[in-house]
């Protein structure tokens, strides 16, 4: 069925009162056309995304997305847990790859250069991307090397830079004043908060095209979510950020578009204040108020 006979046929069921559900269109496997707000067409993408899909062997986690990032601010992935969004969010610098079985269609281009295509030098796309995941993970070494590690596997070994480097990151990550004087200590000694905003710094270190977030916040304490919540907001005046959250206060606060995703299906993207306020769809109300997921 194509994408025009999709959007014919849940607009005839939607004028009948035995409509069937966006939930129940989806859940029978049928095609379902994602609800795009008008501020999101032609925007001046980073990340494009094709119809594109992803199987987990004969699984198929992702269907047909089709979605433009725009530069610059946060965009947030949002929706029931298994719906797909981390799936989406780490196949933009290809970290599913890891996975045995794995097998992907459709296209997905970074600054209009394609993620996917065979000659992509998946070590180097990766340069091009900050990745920060739910827990702190930082390596058992000093705060200093933490930050550099990605200069240091890149080559560059002059200190002056390196210290440069550190203190400019460290001072986007919120966290230069809290560390300067013990940047030999080691990055376990930290709090949980501390360790990631020391694990953004790292990712944002080498100046990425685009920071991924996964759940920044969620192993976090309120005080420490806070802190990364502000850094987020200011991080996103520099760097295009892509965000998967379950909070949907916290994609509210700091996101300025919002996407909302269901069994591996892009249900509806558009601003966040849309989202939040005016959404096309019942369905993503039903989500956003807590009715629904």
């Amino acid at each position: 069925m194509t994408t025009q006979t999709a959007q014919q046929a849940l607009a005839e069921a939607t004028n009948r009162k035995d409509a069937p559900s966006v939930v129940d269109v989806i859940a029978a496997g049928k095609p379902f056309p994602t609800e795009v707000h008008a501020e999101m067409r032609n925007t001046d993408a980073v990340v494009d995304v094709d119809q594109f899909s992803l199987w987990y062997g004969q699984t198929r986690a992702l269907f047909e997305i089709k979605l433009e990032i725009p530069r610059q601010g946060v965009t947030a992935l949002i929706g029931p847990s298994g719906c797909g969004k981390s799936t989406l969010l780490r196949s933009i610098n290809r970290l599913n790859d890891l996975v045995d079985s794995v097998r992907t269609d459709g296209q997905m281009l970074l600054n209009g250069s394609p993620v996917y295509a065979p000659d992509v030098d998946v070590i180097e796309l990766r340069k091009r991307l900050g990745m920060v995941f739910q827990k702190p993970n930082p390596f058992p070494m000093s705060i200093f090397e933490n930050v550099v590690y990605p200069l240091r596997i890149d080559g560059e070994n002059r200190r002056g830079l390196l210290m440069e480097a550190c203190e400019r990151a460290l001072k986007a990550a919120a966290l230069w004043d809290e560390v300067k004087d013990r940047l030999k200590h080691s990055a376990l000694r930290l709090s949980g908060g501390q360790q990631q905003r020391l694990c953004i710094a790292r990712a944002i270190v080498a100046d990425p095209e685009v920071l991924l977030l996964d759940e920044p916040c969620s192993a976090l304490d309120p005080l420490s979510t806070l802190r990364i919540e502000e850094l987020i907001t200011e991080i996103s005046q520099r760097y295009t950020v892509i965000m998967v959250t379950h909070n949907m206060q916290q994609a509210a606060r700091v996101s300025q578009a919002t996407a909302f995703m269901y069994l591996g299906r892009l249900v509806e993207f558009g601003p966040t204040q849309s989202i939040f306020q005016t959404p096309h769809l019942d369905e993503t109300e039903q989500y956003v108020s807590g009715r629904f997921g």
